[in-house]
């Protein structure tokens, strides 16, 4: 006769067998010490695919948006895929690379300034079109959307009131220089620039300005011949046009008016610190975080139709004086006192 043991004796009179609970105790163990391989054997996220339409600035998908974009969750190379059709300032061909995107199947297509904006709306009726720069007239006078608050269709994004601010900084600039009485406009295409042009004339006419065109021609080569051009012309001071190419050759162009000696006011493109007089308008980045919400949230399932269009939220005024002083120009105190950032 088998007497029970110390550990034998502990379960008697509780009703449970010993053994099977220790039966049961080591597969509960191997149950958990498994659990992190069968967690490493899920299904791997589902990566979404968006296409980005760029006509001109620089290839590929700007940092901002990216670093954005990763802010709300959606990382590239994890739940993220981004197709990038760049026409690199041929306009004409828009379109097809618009069609190009369709066919792959992207899910949304990002479309920067109005030339790739309206190729995405010819290109389909069915993909989410996000645009990420709008330059011309009202969207609603121009057909684009219904309403700003209930856009209808399938196109929303960030009108960015350029001909409102590119009029905003020629108003600047008279206040900085205000002894001049004509001024140089920089542009690189004048067929692209024109829908933004009424609104600066109105405001040159009610200061007594004449304007001068310069046209670069989208050559990044051309800055020094044409800021020469306008140093010989006898205009005291430089509007440079908002674009994104002209945001990417933010430095040639401030380079090229410090080697002239020509003042000049910008759209902010980090060029402040690069030795530009004066900035004005909505920063790249914050640009680029109204862009990545409108892309949340229409991948989160809304409609493109019921996303209200967004203006900028916020403007910046940065003013150089190390700029000023080295082309002998003494900025305004009234000026002054707008600046968001004065750097010394």
């Amino acid at each position: 006769m088998n007497l029970p043991g110390a550990a034998d004796r502990q379960w008697a009179g509780t009703g449970v067998d010993r053994r099977a609970a220790v039966a049961y105790g080591v597969a509960l163990t191997a149950a958990v010490l498994m659990a992190p391989r069968i967690s490493l054997a899920q299904p791997a996220e589902r990566v979404r695919r968006i296409g980005w339409l760029r006509v001109s600035g620089a290839p590929g998908v700007r940092t901002t948006l990216s670093e954005a974009l990763r802010e709300l969750g959606w990382i590239e190379g994890r739940n993220l895929a981004v197709e990038v059709r760049h026409a690199e300032g041929q306009r004409e061909q828009a379109p097809a690379l618009a069609k190009e995107l369709v066919g792959v199947h992207v899910e949304l297509v990002v479309a920067e300034a109005p030339t790739a904006i309206r190729a995405a709306m010819q290109a389909t009726t069915e993909v989410p079109i996000v645009m990420a720069w709008w330059g011309g007239p009202d969207l609603v006078t121009s057909g684009v959307i219904a309403s700003y608050g209930r856009p209808g269709g399938n196109v929303t994004g960030v009108d960015m009131l350029l001909s409102a601010l590119d009029a905003k900084r020629l108003d600047v600039l008279r206040q900085a220089v205000p002894n001049a009485t004509k001024i140089a406009v920089l542009i690189h295409d004048r067929q692209a620039f024109e829908p933004q042009m009424p609104a600066l004339r109105e405001v040159a006419r009610k200061a007594g300005l004449s304007l001068e065109i310069f046209d670069t021609l989208g050559s990044s080569s051309s800055y020094n011949e044409v800021l020469e051009a306008v140093a010989r012309s006898q205009c005291q001071a430089l509007l440079v046009m908002s674009s994104p190419l002209f945001g990417r050759d933010s430095r040639l162009i401030v380079e090229a008016a410090a080697r002239a000696r020509v003042p000049a006011i910008y759209a902010p493109a980090l060029n402040a610190n690069q030795g530009a007089l004066i900035t004005y308008g909505t920063t790249p980045r914050e640009l680029d975080r109204q862009v990545a919400r409108q892309i949340d949230r229409i991948l989160r399932g809304a409609k493109p139709g019921e996303v209200p269009v967004e203006q900028p939220s916020r403007y910046q005024l940065v003013i150089n004086l190390a700029t000023a002083r080295a082309l002998g120009l003494v900025i305004p105190q009234a000026l002054l006192l707008q600046a968001d950032q004065v750097i010394e």
